[in-house]
């Protein structure tokens, strides 16, 4: 059986009048999320959307509403956070049908982040 393929997803951020923006590939004119100041960006890989990544990795949830209970997060906070993370690039949302409805499951859409900033 061959080996899957290592997925990467590339992030750049550059300065962007006083601010700094991500892109998702270097060099696009994609632009995805302005930032402030460093904290802003410290914020966005921060400590609950790292355990929400792992968790959707780990114990690959059904849907948005049973990672917020894995979570114990409010519901609306998570859809929140899963929108931004999509927005990024980092998830990726997969439509599934039950006897009842649609709902998505979340999913990690790459293996390895590789992020680069440039200061000036």
């Amino acid at each position: 059986m061959p080996k899957e393929k290592l997925k990467v997803k590339e992030v750049s951020i550059i300065p962007n009048k006083g601010g700094f923006s991500i892109f998702k590939k270097q060099g696009s004119p994609e632009q995805g999320h302005k930032f402030r100041e460093l904290s802003d960006l410290r914020h966005l890989f921060g400590n609950e959307k790292a355990r929400m990544l792992y968790i959707i990795k780990a114990k690959n949830p059904s849907s948005i509403y049973e990672l917020s209970k894995i979570l114990e997060r409010n519901f609306r906070a998570v859809s929140e956070d899963i929108k931004l993370l999509k927005k990024l690039g980092f998830i990726e949302l997969k439509p599934e049908q039950t006897k009842k409805r649609k709902r998505l499951r979340p999913i990690i859409a790459a293996e390895t982040l590789r992020i680069s900033v440039k200061l000036c």
